[in-house]
């Protein structure tokens, strides 16, 4: 009886720490977003375009071509690559979306891509993940430059 007690406590602490960091990353999201991010390219549709092929090279292989139907690589991660046409990513606002791709996810596969492109080749990827959008997700209002 002692032991199974012990589990309980234990998965319960487990669970509470993973709601914290989740929580603490989302806050960490909304706050470092709001300064500090270069000016978007001028050109949207440009900047969408460019964006589309980077989406192929950097993030298709665990997102999918779709951004909604994780590959092999995607689906075996954990936390699970995101949906990318899921209502909660795109509620994220453009700057949001950029921090994501500049910075990663710390606890998850999501890899900080700051250092190996440049901040116009992440925002062309943050203004891509836009089109993603399927058609049962209605467009957000979450774009503020």
């Amino acid at each position: 009886m002692k032991r199974w007690v012990l589990i309980v406590l234990v998965a319960l602490g487990l669970g509470a720490v993973a709601v914290i960091v989740g929580f603490s990353q989302i806050l960490l999201v909304r706050w470092s977003s709001r300064e500090g991010i270069p000016p978007a390219p001028a050109n949207l549709q440009a900047s969408i375009e460019q964006g589309d092929k980077l989406y192929a090279t950097n993030c298709s292989m665990c997102h999918g071509s779709d951004g909604h139907t994780p590959t092999d690589t995607g689906r075996w991660m954990y936390p699970r690559a995101s949906d990318l046409t899921s209502l909660e990513v795109q509620q994220y606002s453009d700057r949001e979306l950029f921090w994501i791709v500049k910075n990663g996810i710390r606890l998850s596969g999501m890899p900080a891509f700051g250092r190996v492109e440049s901040d116009e080749h992440i925002w062309n990827l943050a203004h891509y993940v836009r089109t993603l959008r399927g058609s049962a997700h209605p467009a957000s209002g979450g774009t503020g430059h």
